[in-house]
């Protein structure tokens, strides 16, 4: 059973650039692809040029700050900065980056009451090793096992002190998953990178899609929606200038082949989110959409709109495979 993160977003731009590139000629801009993995998941760059070989340059540089940061945010390497601090229960000299995703991640939490909490992984792992083993019950883990690992779960146990790059928890058999965070966090350093090399033309896709700027010939990104009964298809479509957008939904990542248990946890009660139900949000950067997507996929339909507002989101899109069913507008 594959139990990576999926990807939630289709892409409808790359279709539209060979066509575009014809009338682009007096302006000499051409499209400059780059493809690879950022956490396990696929990623992709895709600006334009008027110089090549200074677009390679920029994306050799971008390719290196993935490499760097991988080493820092990565859940799944042994020597990362974050699985250090799962297996200790403390990092001292914490990189910044790690810093800064666990402080949005704590922002989070606080602006939705703990409906986002990124110290669910302890509940993850239950979910991950009962459908992993032989004949697993499909009701699902039990209620005892369920409540343990619960307890271990809680965002204010989690101290960090930004100046002293210290981070710790305060309750035994604690870890963080910065699944939804850190994809956006590397949005937007591989984005900074590809700017100070003079690039504006750009969309930066490290799990969570950012466009910069418009297309050469003035035309907003086109963004797809992913249909969550079938991720290839898409059911809506965005266009965005200046703007990224992070999707959230069950279907990501399935525990059992019937749908019932999906990766997306409520650290409230255990239970997990719906399979055919995601949750798009618009914002400025992609760390600001990104984890925000998850908050707003648990959250109240009464609490929506404060989250998204809270959050540094702009819209949010809920979609099933009929299609949108709610916009909220922070």
């Amino acid at each position: 059973m594959a139990l990576s993160r999926r990807r939630f977003i289709t892409l409808a731009a790359a279709a539209a650039g060979v066509s575009l590139v014809a009338g682009l000629t007096q302006a000499r801009f051409r499209p400059v692809r780059w493809q690879g993995t950022a956490l396990g998941a696929s990623a992709s760059i895709q600006l334009y040029a008027t110089d090549e070989n200074q677009a390679h340059a920029a994306l050799r540089a971008a390719s290196a700050e993935l490499v760097r940061l991988e080493a820092v945010l990565s859940l799944y390497r042994s020597d990362s900065a974050l699985t250090v601090l799962n297996r200790d229960g403390r990092l001292e000299d914490a990189p910044p980056g790690l810093i800064a995703v666990v402080e949005r991640a704590l922002e989070l939490a606080r602006l939705s009451d703990g409906v986002y909490d990124p110290t669910i992984q302890p509940v993850w792992q239950l979910y991950h090793r009962h459908f992993l083993a032989e004949r697993p019950d499909p009701a699902g883990p039990p209620a005892e096992a369920l409540a343990e690992a619960l307890a271990r779960v809680d965002w204010r146990a989690v101290a960090l002190d930004p100046h002293a790059r210290r981070i710790a928890f305060t309750r035994p058999g604690m870890n963080l998953t910065l699944n939804s965070g850190a994809q956006g966090y590397i949005t937007d350093r591989v984005t900074d990178i590809l700017r100070a090399h003079g690039f504006e033309r750009m969309l930066v896709d490290m799990g969570e899609p950012r466009a910069l700027s418009t297309k050469p010939d003035g035309t907003a990104w086109r963004i797809g929606i992913a249909n969550p009964a079938d991720p290839s298809r898409s059911v809506a479509t965005l266009e965005v200038v200046d703007q990224c957008v992070a999707t959230s939904g069950g279907y990501g990542t399935l525990f059992d082949p019937a749908g019932s248990f999906t990766h997306l946890i409520d650290p409230r009660t255990g239970r997990t989110a719906p399979a055919l139900l995601g949750v798009s949000v618009v914002a400025d950067t992609a760390s600001h959409a990104d984890g925000l997507a998850t908050a707003m996929l648990l959250a109240a339909p009464e609490r929506r709109q404060a989250i998204l507002r809270a959050g540094g989101g702009r819209q949010a899109l809920y979609v099933t495979p009929e299609g949108v069913v709610a916009t909220v507008h922070a």
